[in-house]
């Protein structure tokens, strides 16, 4: 149906166009100009491996099994599903999904904002002194998990870290809590972040609070301030696979 709509269409649109919007390939609609569905051609499972590494390679990965049973029809060859999904399959043959992003900073909220007292002052004396934290997240078979981690800015050392489902102000609690009872750190620790709604909340500044420690935020939109933190910004693959063991 939709070739015979693109062919009867040919004079008032562009056929790229018309393929595009219709999902389906320019190379499919000739071979149906060709034959038509009753002339579709069998191969042999080697003729159909190649030309599905073909097509492969010219989408660029991005088919899946099932729309390469499609593609391959639209090119006038019989096609099975189970068959394509089983060469497919055998031969490591996998649509590339796209990298998701998912935003980790809401800083437009009405909650109190710290001064930036960090200053791009990158190079503490000791440990303890400067803390930075941050939310990164990572895809899994299950869904989206958030990652919040503290660094001492020192050395980058990892001292806490809180792993969950949900980007809530307990994420940032937990890893500060962990920090906290793992280095039992002196008043006066500068805790620095972005504005995030997290780190804002009533509860992570209580908490704060009650662990002596002074808190910072970084200025807004100033992508300067990220060399505070630079391994927290994005799903770091070897930082996600020692908190995945």
């Amino acid at each position: 149906m939709k070739y015979a709509w693109i062919a009867a269409q040919r004079q008032a649109y562009e056929l790229a166009e018309m393929c595009t919007v219709l999902d389906v390939s320019v190379s499919g609609y000739r071979a149906w100009k060709r034959g038509g569905i009753r002339n579709r051609k069998r191969l042999t499972d080697a003729q159909m491996l190649a030309l599905i590494r073909a097509i492969d390679a010219e989408l660029k990965g991005s088919y899946g099994s099932p729309r390469m049973v499609l593609e391959l029809r639209d090119r006038g060859f019989s096609a099975g599903k189970e068959r394509v999904e089983r060469l497919m399959r055998e031969n490591g043959i996998r649509a590339r999904h796209k990298r998701r992003y998912k935003v980790t900073t809401d800083s437009k909220h009405g909650l109190p904002v710290a001064e930036n007292l960090l200053d791009r002052n990158f190079t503490p004396e000791a440990p303890n002194q400067v803390w930075t934290s941050d939310i990164t997240y990572l895809w899994t078979d299950e869904g989206w998990l958030y990652l919040a981690i503290v660094l001492d800015l020192l050395n980058r050392e990892v001292v806490g870290w809180s792993l969950q489902p949900r980007m809530t102000a307990d994420i940032v609690t937990d890893a500060l809590t962990m920090a906290w009872f793992r280095r039992r750190p002196a008043p006066g620790l500068l805790h620095h972040s972005d504005r995030g709604s997290q780190y804002a909340s009533q509860v992570f500044q209580t908490k704060l609070t009650d662990y002596g420690m002074t808190c910072s935020m970084s200025r807004k939109g100033n992508c300067w301030e990220r060399e505070a933190y630079p391994r927290v910004q994005r799903p770091n693959r070897e930082l996600v696979q020692q908190f995945q063991e």
